[in-house]
């Protein structure tokens, strides 16, 4: 994943790219570069951050740059280096004064650069981009738009593409095919951008390019047309938010503001959907597929990361509430081998931006096969948005943080909605659901009484952040929550940390247990509470030290546990909307106390649209 940001207007142009580029700095902050057209084509990029770029932006004039493109790069072609950095242009003094910045990998480079070599172009750097660059040099024949076009039609893979060009210095096109992109609407000018936070504090209004479309932007006018020149109508939309949801406010680090966000982000999610009164949960967005979810035989849930382990818990949810077999599993999985999708299998495609390229990929192989397809993704108009037969928006507010926090919570609320939605329509009662509902209503407050102990957990934390190996262990629904906090930890502070079901420690990760190893255990009062006891009481006797997340007014644990993080007390179904809150703040206050950059993490970016 990378950031693209381009404008086309009257305004100075920097300005705009490089507020832009560090708004998306959380998609990829390898190497920055932008490309102006300011008396000709004019390119500065360096390796590092964005604000190593905007230091040898000030040394050039640029007052007079009114288009231009922008490109903070997560690399996946060729090493971080200055050449690699985007962006790339055409031949030298021998091209067209091409250039061009992407987001996605173009499959087939290797034969369209042998192509090209054997036509007497030369490359400067190892990238599939300057590839994309040649080729569209190699087709100009006067018209940017054409050629861009023309070079599509050539190549395979994703992109998200933004192009400039000296014969055409006013003129920006810009083109998409699997990577996300969209087109911001003001007076006399467009911001084009990867998303919406790059854009939302210009204009309200706009539009995201479909896969295969290309817009050609002037000042004055907009023309979007598909790769075969076929003439189609963009839909314009409002913006889903506000510039103040995605500043940092009073806190230190995006993923902090997201943490303390949850009890709002839940609300958020349950408004307008829960009805105690009836007993019933609204959900108008699958309501025409009703009656084939309540006679689904057989669920598959799939997503990546922290979206996997929300569907592992929404397996129990499903299993447990509506009674349906259900199934999770890795969408990069599930779209490579030959799944079995037969009659009454509903998959559900979970993605915070709606853009993982494997979750995509597992969603479109599953209505290929037959599947009533649903989605689950925050973001509006997303590309699994558009592909799924209906879903269910978490709506939980823009998430920049890398390491995914309330878009967890919001999977997982969505997911107990949808599974208390169809359970209504198979077995439980009416009573069921409205005391179910009520409960569900009360996690906000819950959540909060738990973000109140953070201090708490940053000094327990303090005592073990040295340590470089950890595990983390529950079971039943808070298996994958275990699962989610080993991912926290080792997402931002770089710190090994396995999580695992809690009986699968004695079948060969016991070994790993020696004096002082950090085990952190899920031990809330449930069904399993005194079969984790148990495996409790086997780290300790290797010396092990037990970190308990565990629900208030347990005082046994206090007994066996170094250190106890309490919960309130919720219903077993619920338990991973508040088990998981220590855990996403002890992997905060590690990696703050280990001095990392815990809202930019080393090789991570906010969504991955390439395999």
């Amino acid at each position: 994943m990378c950031g693209i940001v381009a404008y086309i207007g009257r305004k100075p142009a920097v300005p705009v790219l490089l507020e832009g580029l560090k708004r998306l700095e959380y998609r990829g902050y390898d190497s920055a570069g932008i490309g102006l057209m300011n008396g000709g084509l004019k390119i500065c990029k360096s390796v590092g951050r964005v604000r190593v770029l905007e230091e040898k932006v000030a040394a050039l004039d640029t007052a007079h740059a009114t288009v231009g493109i922008g490109h903070t790069r997560w690399a996946t072609h060729g090493g971080v280096t200055d050449a690699n950095a985007h962006p790339h242009r055409d031949d030298g003094t021998a091209g067209h004064g091409i250039a061009i910045i992407h987001n996605g990998i173009i499959e087939n480079y290797a034969s369209i650069k042998k192509y090209l070599t054997e036509k007497g172009h030369t490359f400067s750097s190892e990238t599939d981009t300057e590839v994309l660059a040649h080729l569209i040099g190699e087709l100009y024949r006067g018209s940017l738009e054409k050629a861009v076009q023309a070079a599509l039609r050539e190549v395979t893979g994703a992109y998200a593409i933004a192009v400039i060009c000296e014969g055409e210095p006013d003129t920006l096109v810009v083109a998409r095919k699997g990577s996300p992109l969209m087109v911001g609407i003001g007076n006399g000018e467009y911001i084009v951008a990867s998303d919406s936070s790059a854009i939302v504090a210009h204009t309200t209004q706009a539009f995201t390019l479909a896969d295969f479309t290309v817009a050609k932007l002037t000042r004055e006018s907009l023309r979007t047309s598909t790769i075969d020149d076929v003439e189609v109508t963009a839909e314009v939309r409002e913006l889903e938010f506000e510039l103040a949801e995605i500043e940092l406010g009073s806190y230190e680090h995006y993923m902090l503001k997201e943490i303390f966000e949850q009890p709002r982000s839940l609300r958020t999610c349950m408004q307008g959907r829960l009805d105690e009164r009836t007993g019933s949960v609204v959900l108008g967005g699958i309501a025409e597929h009703a009656r084939t979810l309540a006679n689904a035989k057989r669920i598959v849930m799939f997503g990546q990361g922290t979206a996997l382990h929300a569907c592992m818990v929404g397996k129990y949810l499903m299993e447990d509430l509506a009674k349906i077999a259900a199934e999770h599993d890795f969408a990069s999985e599930f779209r490579y081998r030959n799944p079995i999708v037969d009659f009454g299998t509903v998959v559900i495609a979970v993605s915070q931006s709606g853009e993982t390229a494997d979750t995509l990929a597992a969603l479109q192989e599953a209505k290929q096969r037959g599947a009533l397809a649903l989605g689950m993704v925050n973001v509006v108009g997303s590309s699994i948005a558009r592909e799924t037969d209906a879903g269910v928006y978490l709506r939980v507010g823009p998430e920049i943080g890398v390491a995914s926090t309330k878009a967890f919570t919001g999977q997982v609320l969505v997911l107990a909605m949808l599974s208390l939605y169809v359970g209504r329509r198979r077995y439980l009662s009416q009573e069921f659901v409205s005391n179910f509902l009520s409960e569900m209503k009360a996690i906000p407050e819950k959540v909060q009484q738990v973000l109140e102990t953070s201090e708490a957990i940053r000094t327990a934390t303090a005592k073990y952040v040295e340590r470089e190996n950890w595990l983390f262990l529950g079971r039943g629904v808070n298996y994958p929550v275990a699962l989610e906090g080993a991912l926290k930890l080792k997402e931002i502070s770089y710190i090994h940390a396995e999580g695992m079901p809690a009986a699968e420690m004695k079948h060969g990760p016991i070994a790993l247990i020696d004096k002082g190893m950090p085990v952190v255990f899920v031990a809330t009062k449930n069904s399993q509470y005194e079969k984790i006891l148990g495996n409790i009481a086997e780290v300790r006797s290797r010396g092990g030290h037990v970190i308990a997340v565990a629900t208030e007014g347990d005082d046994y644990i206090k007994t066996v546990a170094e250190d106890v993080f309490f919960v309130p007390d919720v219903p077993e179904q619920l338990q991973p909307l508040v088990t998981v809150i220590p855990l996403q703040l002890l992997a905060y206050h590690a990696a703050v106390l280990r001095g990392k950059d815990v809202d930019k993490p080393r090789n991570l970016a906010k969504s991955v649209t390439v395999e």
